[in-house]
């Protein structure tokens, strides 16, 4: 078996079966597995996966939990030589997870290697990440890739070659059985995001190496899933954040983070609020905002509780 291809579904129907459709559509030559845990959906993914993908392995749970822990059940069972993680809100291209698997043949210390993602409309979006760190999390991103463009490689980037990096997107990412046994599985303490941030860190402490290749193209309709409810994904992605510093730096760093952010959370609270209310709370844009950021800081205020995010309790 080349590759297990494993997809994890919560409340995304018409875009997992999208999905799905894509990977027969576009393998060729790989000796494939497809695996879909589904995450306790209510909108039928599990039953339309029945009957128009018979052939698809189906991990059922009754409840979501999280991107991590439903991808290592998949992955405790595969049988590939390779995992392909894909969202549900990507569409893989023609030979997209054939030419990253052949370049991983050739290359056999790398342990994760990602395609370029694209927009809707073929336009690039970001396929490369940084290791996290304080400048990354409390300067802007944006302007860092401009003043620092050999360090922190963003979409303007026109790669002809693979090239090794630090970290990747996970919409699409191949992993090599071989690295997932040296190193672990996924750190189920994150619930979602940074998961596979934290997979490339381990993986690159062990010696493997992260690639990223531009010639193998998969369309990502991201947050399609975690939009939904967007004011809890946003808190699990600061929960996850902060799990990832607490677990690679040490308290001061993480001390630090905290503090700047949250003093950069206040700023945007009182300046959104000024907006909302001085337009007497017609501006839709401002107003939802203000309801994100208010979440956000309470949930700071009161020390971190659980119940504000999208899983039960906190680790």
């Amino acid at each position: 078996m080349d590759a297990s291809i494993i997809i994890i579904n919560w409340n995304t129907r018409d875009l997992l079966l999208q999905c799905i459709d894509s990977i027969y559509k576009t393998q060729r030559d790989l000796l494939f597995e497809i695996l879909v845990v589904d995450n306790g959906s209510s909108d039928d993914s599990v039953a339309a996966v029945k009957s128009q993908f018979p052939h698809v392995i189906l991990i059922e749970n009754k409840k979501n939990l999280g991107f991590s822990k439903a991808n290592n059940q998949a992955l405790s069972q595969m049988n590939g030589r390779y995992a392909a993680l894909l969202n549900s809100d990507a569409i893989l291209t023609d030979g997209a997870v054939e030419t990253i698997i052949r370049f991983m043949d050739e290359n056999n210390k790398i342990g994760i290697c990602g395609g370029q993602l694209l927009n809707g409309d073929g336009t690039k979006q970001n396929s490369i990440a940084n290791i996290p760190t304080l400048a990354t999390e409390l300067l802007n991103k944006s302007l860092l890739r401009r003043l620092f463009p050999k360090k922190y490689l963003g979409k303007d980037h026109d790669f002809k070659y693979p090239v090794e990096v630090e970290s990747i997107i996970g919409a699409c990412m191949i992993v090599r059985k071989e690295a997932m046994d040296n190193v672990g599985l996924m750190d189920e303490d994150y619930f979602l995001f940074f998961e596979e941030t934290d997979w490339c860190v381990r993986m690159r402490k062990k010696g493997w190496m992260i690639f990223h290749h531009p010639d193998a193209k998969i369309y990502h309709l991201q947050g399609q899933s975690a939009g939904k409810v967007n004011v809890r994904a946003r808190i699990e992605y600061w929960k996850s954040r902060y799990i990832f510093f607490r677990t690679h730096y040490g308290s001061f760093i993480v001390g630090v983070l905290i503090a700047g952010l949250f003093a950069r959370l206040s700023i945007s609270y009182f300046l959104v609020s000024c907006l909302a209310f001085g337009s007497l709370l017609t501006n839709k844009k401002a107003v939802e905002k203000l309801k994100l950021y208010t979440k956000i800081f309470l949930w700071h205020m009161k020390g971190f509780p659980a119940g504000y995010g999208l899983r039960d309790d906190r680790k």
